[in-house]
């Protein structure tokens, strides 16, 4: 059955009791938590109110320019905004406003905050929708690559520059793999390895793909199958693109 996504509300589709942190916290520890909750998304407070997120482009940041995690408070480092929404509100209006306004979006019933929507969390609601809209026009078509034998810092400096979230590791067409900001912080950061290393060694490998042309409920369901946010895609045996949760969110969103 088909719902009509006007059904879809954020309070029953979002992540209830986020995870926060003192804007006191050092960064270290913040990362330490990020890591131990599996989560790209730390919510900040400031006097007990949520002022800031820190997320897993910030952590990268800091890295690229600082050579390394600062010693200094989570609350000195955590510079992403966020919007408010409600639990009442659409989930396909919250995906359209992450959308456009290029932000995460936390969830306030009145002044308290109850949640937090995710790009999975949303997923995961329209995809109840029974829909399988097209990707074309959201499939990046420009990859970026390096190879086993970089550095890691040298594969985040790229990923940084590029504003991307991952990038592809090659060695042999049968070890390809992919590195993301969350392998940089799981298996790097919070394990103390040096950010001289080769990148190969904390990749995923090997890389999940799917044909180009692919659906996004198909899509959807490798990512959740595999527990994955970025899907490379193929064509005659060769990555051509790659598209994101976030983008098959944005598809969904379309009319």
């Amino acid at each position: 059955m088909v719902l009509d996504t006007i059904t879809l509300k954020v309070g029953d589709h979002m992540t209830e009791n986020p995870v926060s942190v003192d804007s006191k916290t050092s960064l270290h520890d913040s990362i330490a938590i990020m890591a131990g909750k599996n989560i790209g998304n730390l919510i900040v407070d400031n006097d007990g109110v949520p002022s800031a997120l820190l997320t897993e482009r910030e952590i990268i940041s800091h890295i690229i320019r600082e050579g390394g995690i600062p010693e200094i408070p989570v609350g000195e480092a955590a510079v992403s905004r966020f919007e408010k929404v409600s639990p009442d509100d659409l989930v396909i209006n919250a995906a359209k406003k992450m959308i456009v306004d290029k932000k995460r979006l936390l969830v306030f019933d009145e002044n308290r905050l109850v949640g937090i929507i995710t790009v999975t969390d949303m997923l995961r609601g329209l995809r109840s929708t029974g829909g399988n809209p097209s990707l074309e026009g959201v499939v990046r078509g420009r990859v970026k690559r390096c190879t086993y034998h970089d550095s890691i810092f040298t594969a985040s400096k790229t990923m940084y520059s590029k504003k991307i979230g991952s990038i592809l590791v090659s060695n042999a067409p049968e070890k390809q793999g992919i590195f993301t900001e969350r392998d940089l912080l799981n298996r790097v950061i919070t394990k103390g390895v040096d950010l001289m290393d080769r990148v190969g060694k904390y990749s995923s490998i090997p890389l999940i793909t799917a044909r180009l042309g692919i659906m996004g409920d198909e899509a959807a369901e490798i990512m959740s199958k595999n527990k994955i946010k970025r899907l490379p895609l193929t064509h005659d045996g060769t990555v051509k693109g790659i598209v994101t949760a976030r983008d098959i969110v944005e598809a969904f969103s379309r009319p």
